[in-house]
């Protein structure tokens, strides 16, 4: 792969990544069923996403690698957890393709009702046409990709500060169309619990979604300019940007109008300026999320080429899925992600009002694979580090390990509540158990391969996360054979 990463980009990437659809769409149906303590729940996912984020940032100085958490897995638990991981994050970025290919086709159908060609557009022909615009721009190389990410995040990071700008004077000196805003908004309809304890808790599951991607900066890494520079600063600021994109912004959706006045259906951003007269700027503001969610996508299928490509080279894949094209694209795992997400737009056409929950949810359990599997990882490295194995960069979690315990605690809480939220969480999870049978089945029929692509690979460590077989031994004969550790 190629270093076409520059600093400017990875910076706006990081910011982009934990700005998407679960904030601009899902932030709706939350603030309708848990009212205004949804910005609660954000505030607490977020400080648990900033600890598992500081933890892949200490793992990613100590060696920068494009399989991210999959290569470091592999590196502190061998190969059928490494195994396991991989295939989780990938269905979890392939349900998020899907869930972010519905979220654009929603959004496209909300102008509907200024045109009646848009009203006639199937849900599932839009969604279908999007992928694979998105497709061919990640295709092309990993400047291009960086290039359009850099202004979709700079996009909705934009049309966010607007958004804050513009409440804030509106608090202070009143809307357009003379409507009630302030604290009392709260206070007057329930208060911060206004359907009790029990709704809120069960947003969480949504609200981590809305964080999936800001692990995005460690898969970056293999292909950015002096990443372990680069990457600390991008963890650094993720702390401030949740405070202020996230919990900020739902604090002041419900400052600005009461948590009933929003819906699962339409973006909060867009029901607040439909609501203040100005006929022009729900639509612009429809334009952004419909951005917002390219991005995401966009995101989603450059992560999960990285992440396939990884596997593919440790044999843990199918060997076409580690093609790279001229440009260094791994083209084989954007292709297999956007296979699924094709099958996946099929929702859209047979449920295409539940398409979006359903797919939410899987993708949520994806995330939280994800972040548990980075944390287990850091776990063991600072173990090991404690025993002369490693040196620990200067760069570190705080608190380790105890950052971690907190997290993974976290995330099983989370799981149990999503058991209980029948019936969408619960179908979800037993969904999910349907997928052990398949993982066991799959490492059995891939064991042999990975196993001795591994032996032909022990005691060597890079920057990348492994070497395919022949490239190893022909490195080795001509002596440059390194170990990190």
């Amino acid at each position: 792969m190629q270093k076409g990463l520059s600093p400017r980009q990875l910076q706006m990437i990081a910011i982009g990544s934990a700005i998407g659809t679960g904030l601009f769409l899902g932030a709706g149906g939350g603030l309708a069923a848990s009212g205004p303590a949804l910005a609660i729940v954000y505030a607490v996912c977020g400080f648990m996403g900033y600890l598992m984020l500081r933890s892949l940032g200490e793992l990613v100085v100590h060696r920068p690698s494009s399989g991210s958490f999959v290569s470091y897995t592999r590196q502190f638990y061998g190969e059928r957890s490494a195994f396991t991981a991989g295939w989780l994050y990938w269905l979890n970025w392939a349900t998020t393709a899907v869930a972010d290919a519905t979220a654009i086709a929603l959004y496209i159908a909300w102008f509907g009702r200024y045109s009646e060609f848009v009203a006639s557009i199937p849900q599932g022909l839009t969604a279908l046409v999007v992928l694979a615009i998105v497709l061919a721009m990640n295709l092309v190389s990993v400047k291009v990709f960086g290039e359009l990410e850099f202004w979709f995040a700079f996009i909705k990071v934009a049309a966010l500060v607007t958004f804050l700008v513009v409440g804030i004077l509106f608090l202070i000196f009143g809307t357009p169309t003379g409507s009630d805003t302030g604290l009392h908004l709260i206070s007057e309809n329930g208060g911060w619990f206004p359907f009790g304890a029990v709704p809120a808790l069960l947003a969480i599951q949504g609200t981590v979604f809305a964080y999936a991607g800001i692990e995005l900066v460690g898969t970056t890494s293999g292909e950015t300019q002096d990443a372990k520079t680069v990457i600390p600063k991008a963890v650094n600021t993720v702390l401030l940007r949740i405070a202020l994109f996230y919990v900020g912004s739902i604090v002041l959706l419900v400052l600005l109008l009461p948590a009933s006045a929003y819906s699962e259906s339409e973006s909060p951003f867009v029901t607040f300026f439909d609501s203040i007269g100005i006929t022009w700027t729900a639509p612009v503001m429809q334009l952004v999320v419909i951005t917002a969610a390219a991005s995401s996508l966009n995101a989603g299928l450059y992560s999960t080429g990285r992440i396939v490509h990884s596997m593919a080279m440790a044999g843990s894949a199918p060997e076409w899925a580690g093609r790279l094209n001229k440009h260094g694209v791994p083209v084989g795992g954007i292709w297999l992600t956007s296979i699924v997400g094709v099958l996946g737009v099929g929702l859209n056409f047979i449920v295409p009002e539940d398409a979006f929950t359903i797919v939410l949810n899987i993708a949520a359990f994806g995330t939280m694979a994800a972040w548990a599997a980075i944390c287990l990882s850091h776990m063991k490295f600072v173990h090991l580090a404690k025993k002369g194995v490693y040196s620990r960069p200067k760069y570190r979690a705080p608190l380790a390990p105890v950052n971690d315990i907190v997290v993974l605690a976290f995330l099983a809480i989370v799981v149990v509540m999503m058991a209980f939220d029948y019936p969408v969480g619960t179908y979800t999870l037993a969904f999910l158990l349907l997928l052990v049978p398949v993982l066991i089945g799959g490492w059995f029929l891939v064991r042999k391969r990975v196993m001795a692509i591994a032996a032909e690979r022990q005691g060597y460590t890079g920057e990348h996360p492994v070497l395919a077989a022949s490239q190893y031994v022909e490195e080795r004969g001509r002596g440059s054979h390194r170990y990190d550790g």
